[in-house]
């Protein structure tokens, strides 16, 4: 089933149903919109699998209809992955195991065990389990709750970006992160982190002082967030913060040197202790130079810097996570000392989450502890799943086989040319010399920019002795 194809939401089918189900005082995490990835960077000519909400599904291209459909990652015949399978010549989903293949909608076209007035085809046993889907602001989103609600159960999107269209520059990124939905959106609303923990990436100790944060408005949908003062000591002017339950939370800031500024995180639930994060970075700035060099900037290594940010904190996280978990039946304000006002964004949220029961994974237990080395991981909770970083991957490693050939056979002209000439001048000498060199210092320089797509480094720029 599919919605809408990123239409405005004032087009949209009326939305008469909140985020969340319509018990009052349970949040259903079901019952909501989650995005699952960037458009731009999945390919339409193969599946492509994903864990939502502790199920597996999988995402693909519907050539009829231009459509991109999500199932359930299992055949109705014998359970197997449609992951694993291909878009056929008819435009469906073909199963890899025994060829059964699905129409968009979920039908079952094709058996090819059976005959052809077979009433296997028209069992709805055989039908593959579709969900909603809807492409909003370039990013695919899914509906797993109830088909029926998804029309009318609004899309968390970027209000301002719709309010004001004009003149925004937009940078985007994700990445698969080795904790909870709740410790990524409890992370990411306290503000109060940033110079320490990303000091030397985007923040700097000198600007921690007292923060004054405010709670306008709470219940059930989220709540909104007021910081007077503002980052860097009331330099830079007053942010808002907005936090859409389950899943989406942004801070707004506007500012006269820099004009209005938004980030915003959605972060999707794959399954207990992991969660996709989309980072986007909306600028509306005073001055047209900073948002014409970042249009300049390629997003890949864009995403290398944002890596790079979230590493700051990643394994601390990681942790912090399980050390409350042995806190057992402890409320998070017995188990954790939250006496400042910088924590109130902190304490409402956690509040949200205990007042409407809104743990997506209540009960279940944190997986095994990682080692270092599996939290420094980029390759396979980002790069492999972004088409930029791996294509740029791609023409790293062919320019470091050109540098590594071009250096072999500058060394091995070397003798050929002492034998051949009588007399090998000064000039010519030096450029023999030097071809081998600056390709090989090529090879070596790409072999290090190669490894920021496999792994980064778990000592945080704030740890770096100066």
């Amino acid at each position: 089933m599919t919605v809408t194809q990123d239409a405005p939401q004032s087009l949209q089918i009326p939305q008469t149903l909140p985020a969340g189900g319509p018990d009052r005082d349970r949040f259903d995490w079901a019952e909501a919109w989650y995005p699952v990835h960037y458009v731009e960077d999945l390919d339409p000519t193969r599946p492509t699998r994903f864990t939502l909400l502790d199920q597996d599904i999988v995402i693909w291209w519907e050539p009829q209809s231009a459509t991109w459909r999500v199932f359930a990652d299992q055949c109705p015949h014998r359970l197997a992955p449609l992951s694993e399978g291909r878009i056929n010549e008819a435009g469906q989903l073909e199963c890899p195991y025994h060829g059964w293949a699905f129409s968009g909608e979920g039908a079952c076209e094709h058996i090819p065990q059976a005959a052809a007035d077979s009433e296997a085809l028209t069992s709805n046993r055989a039908c593959a389990q579709s969900m909603p889907t809807t492409v909003h602001q370039g990013l695919l989103f899914v509906y797993p709750g109830q088909a029926e609600n998804a029309a009318q159960v609004p899309v968390p999107g970027i209000d301002p970006l719709v309010e004001e269209p004009d003149g925004w520059v937009l940078l985007n990124t994700f990445r698969d992160l080795p904790y909870d939905a709740l410790t990524l959106l409890e992370n990411v609303l306290d503000a109060s982190h940033i110079p320490y923990t990303h000091h030397e990436t985007v923040g700097k100790r000198e600007n921690a002082a007292p923060m004054e944060m405010e709670v306008l408005e709470s219940g059930k949908q989220g709540f909104q967030g007021l910081w007077p003062e503002g980052p860097r000591k009331g330099q830079l002017g007053t942010q808002h913060t907005t936090f859409i339950a389950p899943a989406m939370m942004y801070h707004d800031l506007t500012s006269k040197q820099f004009g209005r500024t938004l980030t915003v995180v959605y972060a999707t639930p794959i399954r207990k202790g992991e969660c996709r994060l989309f980072a986007r970075f909306p600028f509306k700035f005073s001055s047209k130079l900073p948002g014409f060099f970042i249009k300049l900037t390629p997003r890949w290594y864009s995403h290398v810097s944002n890596n790079r940010v979230l590493e700051d904190d990643q394994i601390f996280l990681h942790r912090q996570e399980r050390r409350l978990e042995q806190a057992g039946n402890k409320s998070y304000a017995q188990a954790c000392y939250l006496p400042t006002p910088a924590d109130r964004y902190v304490m409402a949220f956690r509040r949200w989450v205990s007042d409407f029961q809104a743990d997506p994974f209540a009960g279940q237990s944190l997986p095994p502890r990682l080692a270092t080395p599996a939290l420094m991981d980029r390759y396979q909770s980002h790069t492999q799943h972004c088409s930029s970083c791996r294509s740029a991957l791609q023409r790293i490693q062919q320019l470091r086989r050109g540098a590594i050939a071009v250096s072999a056979i500058a060394w091995s002209a070397i003798p050929f040319a002492i034998v051949l000439s009588d007399s090998l001048s000064v000039s010519w000498a030096s450029v023999l010399t030097a071809v081998p060199l600056v390709a090989g210092g090529l090879w070596f320089w790409l072999g290090t920019l190669e490894r920021k797509f496999y792994d980064g480094d778990p000592i945080p720029p704030r740890n770096v002795a100066k």
